[in-house]
């Protein structure tokens, strides 16, 4: 198990970015968040297994490739307290 902390960067906010990147996360069984960030990023806690989390970032790159300027991506210490994928608010 493997746990990513990723800031995507870009016109991230306001394209249904949120929504998509939270149906990618469910479709490869991930754990954690995603949420809007006041600066106009949105960042995301990935937690799973190495090759699903990889693919999920991998399809939400493709699925918003004219979108994002930046992709930021830093493992982290796997938490246990997160059961489910989540938009957060």
């Amino acid at each position: 198990m493997v746990a990513k902390h990723i800031i995507f960067s870009g016109r991230v906010q306001g394209v249904g970015f949120r929504f998509t990147a939270h149906r990618i996360a469910k479709l490869h069984q991930l754990k954690g968040y995603v949420r809007n960030l006041p600066d106009g990023t949105v960042e995301m806690l990935a937690q799973g297994y190495t090759e699903n989390v990889d693919e999920c970032i991998r399809d939400i790159k493709d699925s918003f490739a004219g979108y994002l300027r930046e992709v930021k991506i830093e493992k982290v210490a796997h938490n246990p307290k997160y059961t489910d994928f989540k938009i957060a608010f």
